[in-house]
């Protein structure tokens, strides 16, 4: 086994090879303008520093958001380029399942990224494994009162710090693709494909921007 895990739905810029027992190379920047930009030499870097070439390659595992619709689709669009010209399958996984992963907590919590819009994409946890509840996008200060109430890790709750009394500071707060890997290559040696997700984008809302209204039409009919 060796995955190619990459994730741009978080400000992180992040790439991770993987054999199956262990992360080869990884490589994370965390710069919100620039997915497009390092994500390319992200992979080049990480196929480098393990020694290893991209025909070895047996799968892609993305990070499907939820995120901003920019930087979300760099990655989508890479891991799916990706995928068809070797010829591998390209498995998705929710972006705030790699998060919760990468806690290591084993009691229930909530994973929450920043949203914009003084908002945050959520999920709950039973542990570091099992997703319980979302992903969903809500205002952090109307969030339902159990889920406000656990455990939270992200950067959307130390963003709303006041919103979130149960705050882990200290545990990863961006998305790792190393984390996105080691998920996946326990999933893939269960032999069951449960948790996958197809690559497509969690976006959770429609974008930002917006066909003007009753613009005037200057060509001629």
């Amino acid at each position: 086994m060796l995955l190619l895990a990459l994730d741009t739905a978080t400000p992180a810029v992040t790439a991770a090879l993987h054999d199956g027992e262990r992360v080869l190379a990884s490589f994370d920047q965390i710069d919100a303008r620039r997915h497009g930009e390092l994500l390319l030499p992200a992979v080049d870097r990480v196929f480098t520093e393990a020694g290893r070439d991209r025909g070895e390659l047996t799968g892609v595992v993305v990070g499907v958001g939820p995120g901003p619709y920019t930087g979300l689709r760099v990655g989508l669009a890479t891991a799916s380029s990706l995928g068809a010209a070797l010829g591998v399958p390209v498995h998705g996984l929710c972006t705030l399942d790699g998060i919760a992963w990468a806690s290591g907590l084993d009691e229930p919590f909530v994973v929450a990224t920043d949203a914009r819009r003084k908002e945050v994409y959520w999920a709950t946890y039973a542990d570091a494994r099992t997703r319980t509840d979302g992903p969903a996008v809500d205002r952090s200060s109307e969030l339902p009162s159990e889920v406000a109430a656990l455990t939270a890790v992200g950067a959307g709750a130390v963003q709303y710090g006041a919103d979130f009394p149960r705050l882990r500071a200290d545990l990863p707060q961006h998305q790792s693709a190393a984390a996105l890997a080691a998920l996946a290559a326990e999933r893939l040696a269960a032999g069951t494909g449960d948790g996958f997700l197809p690559p497509l984008p969690l976006y959770l809302r429609r974008p930002d921007a917006k066909v003007p209204a009753g613009y005037k039409v200057v060509t001629p009919g």
